[in-house]
């Protein structure tokens, strides 16, 4: 990809309800907005809005009932420090609070991550293609920490359409040397600068990215990296 790339905001989406026919309501907004995606676009969602279509919303009138459905979510628990959890989800993703938000939803509610990330951002795709005629990738983030390195970035937890990862090993860099280790995820770069445009505040809930050029079928599964190659568990 050497060409440029356009992230736009898809805006004026309303509070999405449960059962709300979430992929139908943004292909109308981008209609609305006349844009025209291409093929080999991305729509880049955030988990907060799929969750609420899909009903992943529980009551937390308080401090320990948010604390109960943290330890519901979460397969294991790998470290704790005062009211943070940093927990292994059933999905396998390692986050805080096993991915349980109580940001952007109704006092005395949280919301949970989608029961298969992978399969949401398969059904959007699915019904994104019926209402606009062309097949988008599709893109499911949340809002994950990084070890190491201080700040949030929005990370890619279901996907369809793309590869997770694009492999360079037994590439030439630019000097004409072997690429040994190199594995770019890619889907985790395309949900960060869609997070440029959608914010954490401004109820964005979507961005459509075009100029992207992959092909191919990933997991977002395939961006966890397996115990037996992780130096520090």
């Amino acid at each position: 990809m050497t060409g440029p790339i356009t992230v736009i905001p898809i805006d004026g989406v309303p509070e999405i309800q449960p059962g709300d026919d979430l992929g139908a309501i943004l292909a109308d907004r981008m209609e609305a907005r006349g844009l025209e995606p291409a093929p080999g676009d991305v729509l880049v969602v955030t988990h907060k809005v799929v969750s609420k279509a899909e009903g992943r919303i529980r009551p937390a009138p308080d401090d320990a009932a948010y604390r109960a459905v943290v330890e519901e979510e979460a397969r294991a628990v790998l470290r704790r420090r005062g009211d943070l959890t940093i927990a292994v989800t059933r999905h396998g993703f390692i986050c805080a609070n096993a991915g349980v938000d109580r940001s952007n939803t109704d006092e005395g509610s949280v919301v949970l991550l989608p029961i298969d990330p992978d399969r949401s951002a398969h059904r959007l795709r699915t019904t994104l293609r019926q209402r606009l005629g062309m097949d988008l990738a599709v893109v499911v983030t949340d809002t994950f920490g990084r070890p190491w390195r201080r700040g949030l970035v929005d990370v890619a937890i279901g996907i369809s359409g793309l590869p997770a990862v694009v492999d360079l090993r037994g590439t030439l860099d630019g000097n004409g040397r072997t690429l040994e280790v190199t594995e770019i995820a890619v889907v985790d770069e395309i949900a960060a600068a869609a997070d440029l445009v959608m914010g954490k505040a401004a109820r964005v809930p979507a961005a459509l990215v075009s100029g992207m050029d992959l092909t191919g079928e990933g997991r977002a599964t395939d961006l966890v990296r397996p115990a037996g190659e992780d130096l520090f568990r």
